[in-house]
């Protein structure tokens, strides 16, 4: 087991006002379209009423990198109502070094859900997540 890295940490102290509000004022909204940057490792979620949100890790620290992945096809969150957003552990994963944190990112919409990785990769010393919901520009 690891030690939270110092990102983690501080995204707990500091709490998720703005990822429960955005959560909140995002169920049962119909997604328009879905796109997982991956330069900035961010799931981007737009509504049909303007709004934008992306979901990421932001509990990166020094030693790390974190990214994310999915198998799904986004295209099929078009045309969807948002219904929830969970997180689940999920088994580390074999890598170069050893292995590597997982964490599961699951889109529940009223017609189905996928399911996004989210990864940490870091020396076995800092670990753990801090997946957080931000407005996304246009």
């Amino acid at each position: 087991m690891s030690t939270p890295g110092i990102g983690v940490i501080i995204n707990e102290l500091i709490g998720h006002e703005d990822t429960v509000r955005l959560y909140n004022e995002s169920l049962g909204k119909k997604i328009i379209e879905a796109e997982l940057d991956k330069i900035d490792n961010r799931l981007i979620i737009a509504f049909e009423d303007g709004n934008r949100i992306a979901i990421f890790d932001d509990g990166q620290s020094c030693c790390e990198t974190r990214y994310m992945t999915t198998d799904d096809d986004l295209l099929f969150l078009a045309n969807t109502k948002l219904v929830d957003i969970q997180l689940e552990d999920a088994p580390n994963v074999e890598d170069e070094f050893g292995e590597h944190e997982v964490q599961f990112l699951i889109i529940k919409t009223d017609k189905g859900d996928i399911t996004l990785e989210t990864h940490n990769e870091h020396n076995g010393y800092y670990g753990g997540f801090a997946v957080v919901i931000k407005e996304a520009g246009g």
